[in-house]
């Protein structure tokens, strides 16, 4: 990788659309993976970023339907609801040696990447950030922040440290981390039970942890058991300070999805704690009876807990 470096990145929505522009805005080159309208919207406007952290601007990208060179590294920034699909754009050996960057949630992804893509140029990333698609090409990044983990157990960490210089220079602050599995679970302990209340009750997260407090508690610490069992972090109070400390207003991305009525990504949260949580033995009730109520309600798919 030289100082600029091509990028592609797969599923330019919330995260993939503001990394795309911030990537660009920094003089990389960059090219976004998607359907042909989106893909021809963004070749015309480019990409419009509103940002209270770094600023209001309009970015230009390419754009296509497919990969069909090889980059240095491609961020994979699609629902997991989609990913079968959306991979279908990034042939494993036009992708050859670059980088495979997903940012997903839950912590089964790797394994199923690995399986398809080189498995030393998988590298999982972890982002805290409120970013939302309003509409193709538009982003609205809402959060005062926004912080990368990079990981990859076998990916050279020169190619690491490349990617994690660039995306800092671009914006985010990122760090790598030499431990995947603490990184994906440490986001999992936090996502996982304010994702799956604020669905399952339609409510932000302050009325989450006021109204339904006892729940919350309880979710925090079965899933903090499940992801030490897992060779994660697993601090209940540390987990509930920071909810705390989050605005009332806060809402989940699956929760967003359930409002908009699009497929929820339970499984991928929800159904991999719970296969995790049976994989070691571990009760979890509370989790299993959220997501027992989320699995019967429309657009969410739950796979069996083998």
């Amino acid at each position: 990788m030289g100082n600029e470096l091509t990028v592609a990145v797969l599923g330019p929505g919330g995260v993939g659309g503001l990394l795309a522009a911030l990537l660009s805005r920094a003089g990389h080159r960059v090219i976004c993976l998607s359907g042909e309208e989106t893909a021809r919207t963004l070749r015309t406007d480019g990409i419009r970023v509103r940002s209270g952290h770094f600023g209001d601007f309009t970015a230009r990208v390419e754009a296509d339907t497919h990969l069909r060179e090889p980059v240095d590294a491609c961020l994979v920034a699609v629902k997991h609801t989609a990913l079968d699909a959306a991979l279908a754009r990034v042939p494993a050996p036009t992708l050859a040696d670059g980088l495979l960057v997903p940012f997903l949630n839950g912590v089964e992804h790797p394994a199923a990447l690995r399986a398809r893509y080189r498995p030393d140029r998988v590298a999982p990333a972890v982002i805290r950030v409120e970013s939302t698609r309003v509409a193709p090409g538009v982003i609205e990044h809402g959060s005062p922040f926004a912080e990368i983990d990079l990981t990859g157990a076998e990916v050279p960490r020169p190619r690491l440290d490349t990617l994690a210089e660039t995306l800092t220079a671009a914006g985010p602050a990122t760090r790598v981390q030499d431990d995947e599995t603490a990184a994906l679970w440490a986001k999992m302990s936090f996502l996982a039970p304010m994702a799956l209340l604020t669905t399952r009750y339609g409510v932000p997260l302050g009325d989450v942890r006021t109204r339904h407090r006892d729940e919350l508690t309880a979710l925090v610490e079965e899933t903090a058991a499940i992801s030490r069992a897992c060779g994660g972090p697993g601090d209940p109070a540390q987990t509930l300070a920071r909810y705390d400390a989050f605005p009332p207003s806060m809402r989940s991305s699956m929760q967003r999805d359930a409002e908009a009525g699009r497929p929820l990504e339970l499984d991928a949260i929800g159904g991999a704690l719970l296969r995790a949580a049976e994989r070691h033995g571990l009760p979890a009730p509370v989790t299993a009876g959220v997501v027992g109520e989320l699995s019967a309600g429309p657009g969410a798919e739950i796979s069996g807990r083998g």
